[in-house]
C-alpha cells in the first residue's frame, strides 16, 4: 500500500510507473518532457518518501526492488483516478434533464426572447422549466450565489466577476401607424421633433436614447408616458404617436400590430446585448448548454 500520510505528488507517481514501464531514466526523462537531472532529482525525493531505493541499477537497466513490485498496483489505481478526476464533468442531456432554468431578463426580452427560448426548450428539452426575474441592482448577487443561471441584456454595470458574450448589436427604430397620414416614406429629423411621442421608460438603452436627443439638439413632445412595452403596439397602431424603440422590440411589435417602421432619423448610440454568467458557473455542463442554446438561437440576429 501506498503510505496514506504524506503521499507523494502526482508528478512523482508518474515517474514511478514510467520508471517502472521502461527500467530507464533517460526514457522516462523523454516521456515526462524533463532533463535527466530533474528526473534523478525526482526519483530522490520519491526514494526518501517511500524508504526504499525502488530501482537498482543493473545491466539490463533500472530493475525494481520488491517493495516497488508491492507498490506499482496501488501506484497506478492512484493515476487512473487522477485521470479519471480530470476528464470528469456531470454530462447535461437536455432529452432527458429535468431542471430548472432561471434567466434575468429585461422586459422587452420577454417580448422578443423569451417565446422563441421557451418554444426551443419544449422542443429539445421538455422536461426543462423555465423561471424568468427581473434585471435589477440584485442581478450580478443571484448570478454569483446560483439563484439565477444567466442575465441577458444590456447590462454595462455588471462586475468584473462575470462573463459575458455578445449574442447581437442593437440599434434604433422608430414605429408609427400604418395609416399614419403626415409622414411619407422617410421620417426625417424635422417631421421627428414635430409630432407627438410616445415614452418607454423601461429598458436600459433608454439613457442612450435621451442622450442622443439632447447632442443632437432634439426635444420630443411627450403625449403619453408608459413604464413598460405592454400596450405600446395598440396604443401607437390607434394613434398618430411615434414611439422610439431598439430595433429588436421595434421590429417585433411592428410585426404584431401591423406598424410601419423607420429608421431614427436622429444618430443615438447602439448597444449590445449580451448573457452574462458567473465564473462559478463557467465550466458547469448545464450552464454551457444553456448558453449554446442562445447563442444559437439568437447570435448575431440569427
Amino acid at each position: 500500500m501506498l503510505p496514506t500520510d504524506g503521499l507523494p505528488e502526482p508528478k512523482l507517481l508518474m515517474l514511478f510507473e514510467v520508471l517502472y514501464r521502461t527500467g530507464s531514466v533517460t526514457r522516462a526523462a523523454e516521456q515526462l518532457g524533463q532533463s535527466q537531472p530533474t528526473i534523478s532529482l525526482w526519483l530522490g525525493k520519491l526514494r526518501q518518501q517511500l524508504r526504499d531505493p525502488l530501482f537498482v541499477r543493473t545491466p539490463g537497466g533500472m530493475k525494481p526492488t520488491p517493495q516497488a513490485e508491492a507498490l506499482i498496483t496501488p501506484c497506478r489505481e492512484v493515476l487512473e483516478s487522477l485521470r479519471r478526476l480530470v476528464a470528469w464533468e456531470v454530462a447535461f442531456e437536455p432529452a432527458t434533464a429535468q431542471r430548472l432554468f432561471r434567466l434575468c431578463l429585461s422586459d422587452a426580452s420577454h417580448i422578443t426572447l423569451l417565446p422563441r427560448i421557451l418554444a426551443h426548450l419544449r422542443e429539445v428539452a421538455p422536461g426543462v422549466r423555465l423561471e424568468v426575474a427581473r434585471i435589477d441592482g440584485n442581478t450580478e448577487q443571484a448570478l454569483e450565489i446560483g439563484e439565477a443561471d444567466l442575465a441577458i441584456g444590456f447590462i454595462p454595470w455588471l462586475g468584473g466577476s462575470l462573463y459575458q458574450q455578445l449574442l447581437f448589436p442593437q440599434d434604433w427604430v422608430c414605429l408609427v401607424s400604418a395609416r399614419h397620414s403626415r409622414l411619407g416614406e422617410r421620417l426625417t429629423a424635422t417631421a421627428y421633433a414635430e409630432e407627438g411621442h410616445v415614452l418607454v421608460s423601461a429598458g436600459t438603452g433608454q439613457k442612450l436614447l435621451e442622450a442622443g436627443l439632447v447632442k443632437a439638439g432634439v426635444q420630443r413632445r411627450i403625449v403619453l408616458e408608459l413604464p413598460g412595452f405592454l400596450g405600446v403596439g395598440a396604443v401607437v397602431g390607434s394613434s398618430d404617436l411615434i414611439v422610439t424603440l431598439p430595433r429588436h422590440i421595434g421590429t417585433t411589435l411592428a410585426a404584431t400590430y401591423g406598424l410601419k417602421v423607420h429608421e431614427c432619423p436622429v444618430p443615438i448610440e447602439g448597444f449590445a446585448v449580451r448573457q452574462h454568467w458567473h465564473a462559478r458557473y463557467h465550466q458547469e455542463a448545464g450552464n454551457r448548454w444553456l448558453r449554446g442554446v442562445l447563442l444559437e438561437l439568437f447570435g448575431h440576429s440569427r
